[in-house]
């Protein structure tokens, strides 16, 4: 029996633990697919520093994060609301948090565990392989999640 049919969001949230790797990576990945058909943005359970492996990995297929400044769900809500049809969330933390915020905003809430490249240890190679990986698994599932989105939008 097939699934039924999911709506097209409007508007998505990428969330993770400290919204400086996983987080801002998908929503520039989203964000680059669908400029204009998507509101997209990021957010984390805690504000981490934006990690520059993932501005590095990013800047490899031609976008730019470097001005992502991470914030908090809290401050995401202070400065412009939660109107999320769809969050998704990249950690536990994360999900955790998503569905507490359900209590009060009719969010669908879809958990897509991703790992954290940012314990890796070794060579810069190493560790930028680390990235792409995660950076390819987010655009593997966003492709796949998201594929019905550009024939909505015309």
């Amino acid at each position: 029996m097939a699934a039924p049919p999911t709506r097209a969001p409007q508007a998505v949230l990428f969330a993770c633990a400290q919204n400086s790797v996983r987080s801002p990576m998908a929503a520039s990945l989203l964000q680059q697919m669908f400029p204009h058909a998507l509101y997209v943005r990021s957010a984390g359970v805690k504000k981490g520093e934006l990690d520059s492996f993932a501005v590095a990995v990013l800047a490899e297929l031609g976008q730019d994060i470097s001005q992502h400044r991470p914030m908090t769900f809290e401050e995401l809500d202070d400065w412009e609301g939660l109107n999320f049809d769809l969050i998704i969330t990249l950690s536990p933390e994360a999900h955790h948090k998503a569905l507490e915020l359900t209590r009060t905003l009719a969010a669908e809430v879809e958990y897509w565990p991703t790992p954290d490249p940012s314990g890796i240890e070794g060579s810069r190679e190493q560790r930028m392989q680390a990235y792409r990986e995660v950076c390819d698994g987010l655009l593997l599932r966003i492709r796949k999640r998201f594929s019905k989105v550009s024939a909505a939008s015309g």
